[in-house]
């Protein structure tokens, strides 16, 4: 089984691309998706015991966690040491599940995929990626979204021209939905003929 990778820098498309996998019958694993759920269970806990007053009714405070971090940026790694090796761990039942259904490939998005240098053992990544102004207007469309928040998300993230360079595709979701969907949909079908060959 294929195992890809998919990332990207925030406000680049990652979820537009997953989905685009998704509707081709491609067995999808979202890692933000999977944050929100320990965020709601297992993780509570740890992260709790990190910040204490953070969960509200067994559900960590999402709002209130990131007006923690912004005051202490040093708190990241902290909270990174908890929750990543959870999202791996549930990561690697995910493609070991699609590979033993019989699947010819599944597709899994990890945002900081090349921050965390973590080897996820992906044989092939997508890269999304749009140009910075239009990138900025999407990040600062978002709800509750300022300058600085901005500034401060990026800054931790790693440059696009050096993601793009990493890159076994790209994608670049300036275009439609139905053109990035075509694309997604080429490319799946050569992965599932060159599988049976």
């Amino acid at each position: 089984m294929l195992r890809i990778g998919i990332t990207g820098s925030i406000a680049t498309g990652k979820s537009t691309l997953l989905e685009g996998f998704r509707k081709l019958g491609v067995p999808v694993f979202s890692a933000d998706a999977a944050v929100a759920e320990l965020y709601a269970g297992a993780a509570v806990p740890q992260v709790e015991a990190l910040f204490p007053g953070i969960a509200r009714d067994g559900v960590i405070d999402r709002q209130a966690l990131a007006q923690r971090l912004a005051a202490d940026p040093s708190g990241f790694k902290r909270l990174e040491a908890v929750v990543h090796p959870l999202v791996r761990e549930r990561i690697a039942q995910f493609l070991d599940g699609a590979e033993q259904a019989g699947n010819a490939l599944a597709a899994v998005e990890v945002p900081l995929l090349f921050e965390s240098g973590y080897d996820y053992g992906f044989d092939a990544i997508a890269v999304t990626y749009v140009d910075e102004a239009v990138q900025r207007q999407r990040i600062m469309a978002r709800p509750g979204m300022t300058v600085e928040k901005m500034e401060s998300l990026l800054a931790r993230q790693m440059p696009q021209a050096e993601k793009k360079d990493r890159a076994t595709w790209l994608f670049d979701t300036r275009r439609s939905p139905a053109e990035i969907d075509a694309e997604i949909a080429a490319l799946v079908a050569h992965i599932r003929t060159k599988r049976q060959d």
